[in-house]
């Protein structure tokens, strides 16, 4: 059984978020990467593998991007999703595409089924000169339903921000964080068959590292254009008690400018890139069940990657993805066993005079063992995997290397679960686990040739150990509704590459954080709901230079208050209430205190 974690509902609905980033934050091992300001990139990263370990997915298809491996969870609304799930281990499906094996973690995003026509229009307002607009319309008829939604938002993310270490103290305003977006998505279902088209078009600001004085002479002014669009349909279906098929396919296009030429970026390098990059995708997925405890599960999938760039000395690049599985599933009274072998192959073709990485094929094996009884469940699970490098870790131009390996994970797990469900109104529920992940050539960027020249290289073990813990109480009397979310991470990640260097070996990976917990109480009568969450992050080592340099420790503390009359739904939001002053990345200040009123109207 995978170590599972799940919002669903109101809950999902009742947090102080938007993007899908936002609602992960909530979720035990999950670490947020943001680089501050409106538009800045957020990534997640799961148990410290990395976000390229990391797979998300849109009802039940993956998200990609074969130029850098990771996937920015800020493009991705909550206001169109029924649940926010992450997996541990192989989620445990009888009839799974070989993808969803791919990954050390997977986030699976389900979009709501609409069960009625109705039409909703949003709006809100916000600090830092924040305004945004929805609208949704959904329909249900005659077996088909779906909905077409669209947003925009602007801001000018000038927020204030004081930054104090032992030897400065700078006060001023986030510049050249702002965002403009456009955001289109429709869906359509029927049964077994679903389809989703999405549309992302944005241009943000890019702020830099802020420095003492905010001198001029140190702005950093980077701008941003992304589109991205795909297309994808998903068809499963049952055929008679034994046999199950399942069908998926997908087109994407991604469109990214990113330019620093501006005059202010005196210590900066000057580039003006842009990036085109397709992906087409297909797969099918059988499963045989001979009895009702014994599925056995196989698959094939292929991914079509291509990337253009106007980067001087690069051509074209095409990676042809191959994925095929073979698994197991076994459930007989109380006892739950699975098992996979998964194959991945990739090839790529380029006219560069260096030529193509050489192709790579390798087998992977994961398998998990629980047992269930009186709502008490134990697991214990193991899985290897790796990440193929991507296309920028191979031929970036300079620091592109044709020669890395895969960066491979093991993962350990042993832990346990039990669920109360008495007669309502309570249910509760509980879980923990204990894990060791190993990974070996993990791949980094390192200066070769003095600071100006950097190269892809293979460098690096890590040993991480850790313990996740979740709990939840859920109250249901009359007219009222309680719950109480609470999620607890512990884990020592340490650097294994090099016995013989003192100042990094056995010592923590950077931006990792020993500790981190998250408590969120939700009341609610009739349809007032009133949320508050608080959110703590110990400190985290950011540099061997000055072991004695660290982020500080902060606790986040968001309030929310929903309330519906009729037709109306009003929300009051205050994230960080305490204001705060806290970084994920060094020099990069998050947003302080903030205000957010949006105002719907439901038809």
């Amino acid at each position: 059984m995978a170590t599972a974690q799940t919002l669903t509902g109101k809950e999902l609905q009742s947090l102080s978020s938007t993007s899908v980033a936002d609602a992960l934050k909530y979720f035990a091992g999950v670490q947020i990467k943001d680089y501050g300001g409106l538009g800045g990139l957020k990534t997640i990263n799961v148990r410290s593998l990395g976000s390229q370990h990391v797979g998300v997915y849109i009802d039940g298809v993956r998200l990609t991007n074969a130029q850098n491996g990771t996937i920015d969870l800020s493009k991705y609304s909550l206001s169109t999703l029924e649940s926010v799930s992450l997996y541990n281990a192989n989620k445990l499906d009888r009839c799974q595409s070989p993808s969803e094996y791919a990954s050390g973690a997977t986030v699976y995003l389900r979009t709501r089924r609409p069960e009625s026509d109705s039409l909703t229009v949003m709006g809100g307002i916000g600090s830092f000169h924040t305004y945004q607009g929805r609208a949704n319309v959904q329909f249900n008829r005659r077996g088909w339903s779906g909905f077409i939604d669209g947003e925009y938002m602007n801001s000018r993310g000038d927020y204030k921000f004081r930054y104090k270490s032992e030897w400065e103290d700078t006060e001023g305003k986030r510049k050249n964080s702002d965002i403009e977006y456009f955001r289109v998505e429709g869906a359509l279902f029927n049964g077994g068959f679903s389809s989703h088209v999405y549309c992302y078009v944005s241009e943000r600001g890019l702020p830099g590292g802020i420095v003492r004085r905010l001198s001029d002479k140190y702005t950093n002014v980077g701008r941003e254009w992304d589109t991205d669009f795909f297309a994808q349909a998903s068809y499963n279906r049952s055929l008679g008690r034994k046999h199950r098929v399942q069908f998926n396919m997908k087109y994407s296009n991604e469109y990214l400018r990113y330019n620093t030429n501006y005059p202010e970026n005196q210590n900066t390098a000057r580039v003006d890139n842009h990036y085109h990059q397709n992906d087409a995708f297909a797969s099918a997925a059988y499963a045989f069940m001979p009895t009702e405890w014994l599925s056995i599960n196989t698959g094939y999938d292929a991914r079509l990657s291509w990337l253009e760039a106007d980067l001087k000395r690069f051509n074209s690049v095409r990676r042809l993805d191959q994925k095929a599985v073979l698994a197991a599933q076994l459930n007989y009274k109380g006892i739950r066993f699975a098992g996979s072998v998964l194959f991945q192959h990739y090839k790529d073709h380029t006219k560069l005079r260096s030529g193509a990485a050489e192709p790579l094929s390798k087998f992977t094996p994961a398998a998990s063992l629980s047992y269930s009884i009186n709502g008490l469940t134990v697991r214990a699970w193991y899985k290897k995997i790796f990440r193929a490098p991507t296309l920028n870790d191979l031929y970036y131009t300079q620091a592109g290397n044709r020669n890395l390996k895969p960066e491979y994970t093991s993962q350990w797990n042993i832990g346990a679960e039990y669920q109360y469900t008495p007669a309502a109104p309570w249910q509760a529920s509980i879980q923990a686990d204990g894990y060791i992940n190993h990974i070996d050539d993990r791949i980094v960027c390192l200066p070769m040739k003095g600071t100006y020249t950097w190269s892809m290289l293979n460098y690096g073990k890590t040993y991480c150990r850790g313990l996740n813990a979740t709990a939840s109480l859920r109250y249901f009397p009359g007219d009222w509704h309680f719950s109480l979310l609470m999620s607890l991470t512990w884990q020592k990640d340490l650097n294994r590459t090099d016995p013989d260097n003192k100042f990094t070996y056995d010592q923590p990976i950077c931006y990792s954080p020993v500790l981190s917990y998250g408590i969120t109480g939700i009341a609610g009568w009739r349809d007032i709901t009133l949320t508050i969450s608080d959110m703590h992050v110990s400190e985290r080592l950011w540099s061997y230079a000055d072991p004695d340099d660290v982020l500080a420790p902060y606790n986040n503390v968001d309030i929310k208050l929903t309330g519906k009359y009729k037709w109306f739904i009003v929300s009051l939001e205050v994230n960080d209430l305490f204001d705060v002053q806290y970084e994920h990345i060094p020099r990069y200040p998050m947003p302080g205190r903030n205000f957010k009123f949006t105002l719907a109207y439901t038809l």
